[in-house]
């Protein structure tokens, strides 16, 4: 059996309820036989550096229990990091301490690896040992690797369909996993037929039930084995909290806030410095990946400004106004600055909505837009292109969900003008299950009306991004069903294929 195929295994007798017996790490004390398995949820690893990550787990011993079932005491969790999966060379150890105030996660940070180097991970509590992840330091400042692989993903609507896609991109073998938001919902499904359901909440807005949800999400093994199989980037959008929400002035409280962003963080492998202060929450950050790439990973939605009214798509003004802002004035200079540094081959930009103009009829006389998306803060998306154009960002690539569609768009600061040339790429990954199977492939109306919009694709999947110094592959996956829960009758297929070369901005046919 293969390594990737035994941690599969691991993660899913595991997340079945499987208790794994193994020797004592060092220093600890005897098995505690009357204590439950508390990693029912996993491992899993984040936000990778050139020396350390941050390593993940959250004990519970019952995830659908208030608490999961861990009490009120505060239990001690070693870490061990080794360079190989049997431990026979560990590398680094160390104790957090899993407290109730924090959903008993634990966000441990080792430093002082060497960099752009894999490594293997576990944890012990309570005389259990976790199951084992698989993690990777970034590359050194000014290397530039051979290739690096990444899985984009979003919105996966727990009732919605099965999680066959994190089962694909964990085989993938990836080096990164970036998810691009909706990674819970807070309502039930609006859909007839459903494969499962959330535990029983109207509308999640407090602590507990955030929790509880997440936990929920974290039972199922393929989840568990993509977590455990690559660090994740990962980024919050709106049905983290609400659908649609908007900005520090919206009117979702500030205590439903503090709950979201709190079990995030608790549920994701995010540094400690960007646990939640009241209700904000440090989201966005720049990781970089030797001289090869750089990930932007950006939030579109405490700073943004409230969606325009529709006006029946004839009354703009309000749309197009020029200090109208998705990101807030800070985050829209940190993106700059970003891109002034330089040094980097490729620039990804990982955020959450529609980045391309999609304007149904394709007329400047109209606003005919979805104005959650960046089309609704039309001089906010202007800045940040003439911004990577100015400053001569060599491949810039926007990462996108939302949708639930696949999408390979042109970018232009012109979308007026279909003559104007191309100064960027937007790869946009469809839904993991979110909307269950499709129906016939279609192409949405506006297609015709916007040709920079080159592909779309009506399926369930991620997009897998293989990047070299020479060009950027884009594979567009699809999974064949959401709604089969047997995983032997369920395939994944390459629907389409995209390549950027390096210094020619937008996608080609390989």
């Amino acid at each position: 059996m293969n390594k990737l195929n035994r941690r599969l295994f691991l993660v899913s007798g595991l997340a079945a309820g499987g208790a794994l017996a193994l020797p004592n790490l060092a220093g600890a004390g005897p098995s505690i036989a009357a204590v439950r398995d508390p990693f029912l949820l996993g491992v899993a690893s984040g936000d990778p550096r050139p020396d350390g990550m941050v390593l993940w787990t959250r004990l519970a011993q019952a995830p659908l229990d208030v608490g999961g079932g861990m009490g009120s005491t505060a239990v001690p969790v070693e870490w061990q990091v080794a360079t190989d999966e049997a431990f026979t060379n560990i590398v680094q150890t160390g104790t957090e301490t899993a407290v109730p105030a924090e959903g008993f996660s634990v966000h441990a940070e080792p430093r002082g690896l060497p960099a752009g180097a894999e490594f293997f991970y576990r944890f012990r509590a309570n005389g259990f040992i976790s199951p084992v992840g698989r993690t990777r330091t970034a590359p050194a400042p000014g290397t530039t690797p051979s290739t690096l692989t990444f899985a984009v993903a979003s919105c996966q609507h727990f009732e919605e369909g099965w999680y066959h896609a994190h089962r694909f991109m964990a085989a993938d073998d990836p080096d990164l996993i970036l998810f691009l938001g909706d990674y819970m919902y807070e309502k039930a499904s609006g859909l007839a037929t459903r494969v499962r359901w959330y535990v029983d909440f109207d509308e999640t807005d407090v602590l507990d039930e955030y929790r509880q949800k997440y936990a929920q999400i974290r039972t199922d093994p393929n989840i568990q084995a993509a977590h455990a199989a690559a660090p994740w980037l990962a980024v919050f959008d709106d049905h983290e909290l609400k659908n649609n929400w908007w900005g520090v002035s919206s009117d979702v409280p500030d205590t439903r806030k503090q709950a979201s962003f709190q079990a995030f963080w608790e549920n994701m492998p995010l540094p400690k410095a960007m646990k939640p202060v009241n209700a904000a929450i440090p989201l966005y950050r720049r990781v970089g990946w030797g001289a090869l790439a750089r990930f932007h990973m950006m939030d579109t939605r405490q700073y943004r400004w409230k969606q325009a009214p529709n006006n029946n798509n004839t009354n703009c003004t309000e749309l197009r106004r020029a200090d109208r802002t998705l990101t807030g004035a800070a985050q829209e200079q940190w993106l700059l600055d970003g891109f002034a540094a330089g040094g980097s081959r490729w620039d990804f930009l990982g955020q959450q909505v529609f980045f391309a103009a999609n304007d149904t009829d394709g007329a400047s006389s109209t606003c005919d837009v979805n104005e959650d998306a960046w089309d609704g803060y039309p001089a906010s998306r202007q800045r940040i292109t003439q911004g990577w154009v100015d400053r001569g960002v060599r491949n810039p690539v926007v990462l996108t969900g939302d949708v639930h569609r696949h999408w390979a768009n042109n970018l232009r600061l012109n979308y007026v003008d279909q003559s104007s040339p191309f100064v960027g790429t937007e790869l946009v990954a469809t839904s993991v299950t979110s909307t269950g199977d499709p129906g016939a492939t279609d192409n949405p109306p506006q297609v015709p009306n916007n040709p920079h919009l080159y592909y779309v694709g009506n399926h369930r999947g991620y997009v897998r991004v293989r990047a070299s110094a020479a060009q950027l592959t884009a594979d567009f996956m699809k999974v064949s069903s959401v709604v089969q829960k047997d995983p032997t009758k369920v395939t994944r297929s390459v629907r389409k294929s995209f390549v950027v070369e390096d210094g020619v901005p937008g996608v080609q046919e390989p």
